[in-house]
């Protein structure tokens, strides 16, 4: 795997970003991924937290821990000087899995912006539908709401704009696009996106253990399903 030279920054008084990208790339999210495995299995003390994104990682730290480990000078220099050293550790390699499948029901009475998206496209609602099928997708990161899920990148064909007024509400399960993204939102909440779809398995359950569906780095298919089978799987 080919190296970009990250830009490392602070992110407040708590908190340091490695950046890599501004751009929506594969590869570069690999890079992403590959520190936040590195960090996984070598931590560094006094770091709390890290947050993968598309093109970025952004580690939040202790300040007073890391201090001491600079022997009472700058966290942030201290941090960025071992952060730059990763460049020159060795790969590690993520462990393959398998995708995870998210059944999607197309028909019309769960999908508001699906005939919207035919006219925009110039695509038949089945070309759509066979278009946002036949990708296995990658999850770049985590944000928005708990557990929502930015993927990438769907059939150019089908890239779709946000929409210019966001829905006040938009039901869970739902499927959207915006752009090369597509995603799913885990919890009814206002949003922008154009939507094609439901799922009806939830994304996001507070009672789990692993309350979100998706971690990044993970891979998704999506699978069509009827209306009948949509409402036999809720009923379940």
């Amino acid at each position: 795997m080919k190296k970009t030279i990250a830009h490392i920054y602070a992110l407040g008084d708590q908190a340091i970003t490695i950046e890599w990208s501004s751009s929506i790339s594969e590869e570069v999210n690999n890079q992403v991924m590959h520190s936040f495995h590195f960090f996984q299995i070598h931590p560094i003390e006094g770091v709390t937290d890290m947050i993968p994104a598309y093109s970025s990682l952004t580690l939040i730290y202790n300040p007073t821990i890391i201090r001491k480990q600079a022997m009472g000078g700058s966290p942030f220099e201290w941090l960025k000087k071992k952060l730059a050293a990763l460049t020159a550790a060795p790969s590690i390699n993520a462990k393959e899995t398998e995708p995870i499948v998210v059944p999607v029901c197309y028909d019309t009475s769960l999908a508001p912006d699906l005939v919207e998206a035919t006219q925009i496209t110039g695509c038949s609602i089945e070309e759509l539908i066979a278009l946002h099928t036949s990708k296995i997708y990658k999850v770049y990161m985590l944000g928005f709401l708990p557990g929502f899920a930015y993927m990438a990148s769907v059939h150019q064909q089908i890239q779709l704009p946000r929409k210019a007024t966001p829905r006040k509400l938009v039901a869970a399960g739902s499927v959207g696009i915006a752009g090369e993204q597509t995603g799913i939102y885990p919890l009814e909440a206002p949003g922008g996106w154009q939507l094609i779809g439901q799922t009806p398995l939830k994304i996001f359950d507070i009672t789990k253990e692993e309350p979100c569906l998706f971690k990044p780095g993970n891979w998704v298919k999506f699978e069509a399903i009827t209306l009948e089978q949509f409402h036999q799987f809720n009923a379940a």
